[in-house]
């Protein structure tokens, strides 16, 4: 299918993505307390998103992380704060800088209204990071929402990517959309994820299983044997669909993993969260009822969403490993680069185009 303008969840009307970044070798010589690590914010829209809520869902492929919010999400099928991307020991932290920046802009909460529902989520970057130094704070969280901004969107080892290992080769954020027309009608569907997951030999591009190919001299074996990890997965869409519609974009989020080698192994934790900027839900309704379309679910359109989700995260799985550095983290640990070349090298090799 054809890809957006900048193959990006940006490509996603009106969505906006902002990184901070935290690299820092520490004092200690073996880089113990090395920092390698960030904050990822994606908003639906650039207004008051607690005041305007989006439709969305959260789908668990599987359950070994910590995402914060998803009950109410399943419950109420809407999307109420920018979604945080950091490290798994920085949720709380997440979750408090997204309650800072809601009561900034909502003196209502807690008082004539309810609370607000944070969403988080994570991914596990302790193999390059000092995860347990906590070195995201409030002001970081705060400063990638402020930066968000439509446009290209920065991939590989930078916001919640920086520390993170893909495939045991430095992994981190990948993005990429596609375009669902038939007829009269034309949607965007955009991925961006956060790749922090799978065991090197299970690596996949084209259908060629690259992880068997590749000269594995820079992975030791603690990193090539290692399966654990996670995939946080956003979906964005301006397709009019339902959060029961989204649930069922979310779910097809497990097949584009599948597609590059993921098995969700045991120890890792891969979650979808999908959300559509085709109408707001008001906080306050002016009416008992509110209307909204959505897709006919008997034609090929929706059947058009689906691939799109399927093919977007296969491809921002790709992008995040082809846009990654090599990086030295916590104790000297390297963990290297993809090697992009050698890899296309193999695939001309098959003919893969």
């Amino acid at each position: 299918m054809p890809p957006g303008p900048l193959n990006a969840i940006t490509d996603v009307p009106g969505v906006r993505v902002g990184h901070v970044t935290l690299v820092d070798d520490g004092d200690s010589p073996d880089l113990a307390g090395a920092v390698r690590t960030g904050v990822t914010a994606i908003l639906p829209h650039d207004g008051n998103l607690f005041r305007d809520k989006v439709p969305a869902a959260i789908h668990v492929i599987n359950g070994f992380g910590k995402v914060v919010g998803t009950s109410q999400v399943s419950e109420l099928g809407v999307i109420e704060t920018p979604i945080i991307l950091t490290s798994t020991l920085s949720v709380g932290t997440a979750f408090n800088g997204l309650v800072n920046h809601a009561l900034r802009t909502n003196l209502e909460i807690g008082d004539t209204t309810g609370s607000v529902n944070p969403v988080v989520a994570e991914c596990n970057d302790s193999q390059l990071n000092d995860m347990r130094g906590q070195h995201v704070n409030v002001d970081h969280v705060l400063a990638a929402i402020v930066a968000a901004k439509t446009g290209p969107v920065t991939e590989g080892g930078v916001g919640a990517g920086t520390g993170m290992v893909c495939y045991g080769w430095k992994g981190g954020i990948g993005t990429a959309s596609r375009l669902a027309e038939v007829n009269d009608s034309s949607f965007t569907v955009g991925v961006l994820l956060l790749a922090n997951f799978g065991d090197a030999r299970q690596l996949t591009i084209a259908g060629r299983q690259i992880g068997l190919s590749v000269d594995p001299r820079r992975l030791d074996d603690s990193n090539r044997l290692k399966g654990a990890g996670s995939c946080v997965v956003v979906v964005a869409t301006d397709a009019p669909v339902s959060d029961r519609q989204l649930s069922r974009l979310a779910r097809r989020v497990q097949n584009g993993l599948a597609r590059t080698g993921n098995v969700g192994a045991h120890m890792s934790g891969e979650y979808a969260i999908a959300f559509t900027t085709s109408r707001r839900v008001p906080h306050w309704p002016t009416s008992s009822q509110l209307v909204s379309n959505e897709l006919a679910e008997d034609g090929s359109l929706i059947d058009l969403m689906f691939q799109a989700v399927v093919e977007a995260t296969e491809e921002a799985v790709i992008n995040a490993l082809f846009t990654a550095n090599t990086m030295v983290g916590r104790g000297r640990r390297v963990r290297y680069a993809l090697p992009v070349e050698e890899v296309l090298q193999i695939l001309r090799r098959h003919e893969v185009q």
